[in-house]
């Protein structure tokens, strides 16, 4: 398989800009994507159970991999909610997959939100990773709007190596995420 075309770019160009940026003196200290983790949480999926299959499929195709999911770890009486209960499909994108999922993200998906002006630089959580939080799963190209039965948000937690939320603005930055000025 040929190599991700952000994947190459990181290296060509990212990680010797991080590591003249920041002073690394060693290859290994430049901070990198190593993960990317979607999740639907679907309260819904208590009463309806069709739903949580409808949101697993559309996940599988924006994802391309096969979602796990996700179940509640405690009762919680005020909103119905059982220990043990589906309340969601959650899947981790890693490498070859990660890569064409951001570019696309990146590339496609995100410049397709109506008055998009570019995403918040400060969902940063103090360890260098960023959350996002999408408000439909139409911006993807690869959903149909004819085959959904509903439209649903997903949160998208990029993690990285990074120590610090500066470093990982500057690794998200360099890559093309379209930040807020």
């Amino acid at each position: 398989m040929a190599t991700p075309r952000l994947l190459e770019r990181y290296r060509t160009e990212v990680a010797p800009a991080l590591e003249k940026e920041f002073g690394y003196k060693n290859v290994m200290q430049v901070p990198r994507i190593e993960k990317i983790v979607l999740n639907i949480g679907m309260g819904e999926a208590l009463t309806n159970a069709k739903s949580l299959d409808a949101a697993a499929g559309d996940l599988t195709t924006i994802a391309g991999q096969k979602p796990v999911f996700t179940k509640a770890k405690r009762s919680i009486a005020n909103f119905k909610l059982r220990e043990g209960n589906t309340i969601g499909v959650t899947v981790t994108l890693r490498q070859e997959r990660m890569w064409s999922f951001l570019d696309r993200l990146m590339g496609i998906a995100l410049p397709r939100l109506r008055d998009f002006r570019g995403i918040s630089p400060d969902s940063f959580d103090g360890h260098g990773n960023y959350s996002l939080g999408l408000r439909e799963q139409l911006m993807f190209p690869e959903i149909h709007y004819e085959k959904i039965d509903k439209v649903r948000g997903m949160a998208v937690t990029i993690v990285t190596s990074a120590k610090t939320d500066e470093e990982g603005r500057r690794l998200l930055e360099l890559l093309g995420l379209p930040f807020q000025k």
